[in-house]
């Protein structure tokens, strides 16, 4: 099983991205991926989710300035971030969880900087 996340770049305050997660070995559908980060020295939080039936949910730091969509076809899940403010300054990973499997698959994590 993988989880492949791009995307994450130096950008400006204001600015945009769009993270992507390829998911490889496990039936992508039945799985709900979230997208969490994390600050040095801190856990990780929980960003954003789709979950395998179709919902999505976002933190309160994100919501409104974020979009979680997944393309079951191609295996993939993105995260598109707008507005972005240097406290979004953080490693994004990807998550895949399935309730009835007793763990979650991650990805490596991919680093988003924002700063002028």
């Amino acid at each position: 099983v993988q989880l492949v996340e791009s995307g994450g770049v130096l950008v400006h305050p204001g600015g945009s991205l769009r993270l992507s997660c390829a998911a490889s070995g496990i039936i992508f559908s039945i799985y709900s991926i979230r997208w969490y980060r994390q600050f040095p020295g801190k856990e990780r939080e929980l960003v954003a989710t789709f979950a395998a039936g179709g919902t999505t949910d976002y933190a309160v730091a994100v919501k409104g300035r974020s979009t979680i969509s997944r393309d079951n076809a191609k295996n993939t899940v993105y995260l598109q971030m707008n507005s972005l403010k240097p406290e979004d300054t953080a490693v994004y990973y990807c998550n895949a969880h399935w309730n009835r499997f007793p763990y979650d698959y991650w990805g490596q994590g991919t680093p988003v900087t924002v700063s002028s």
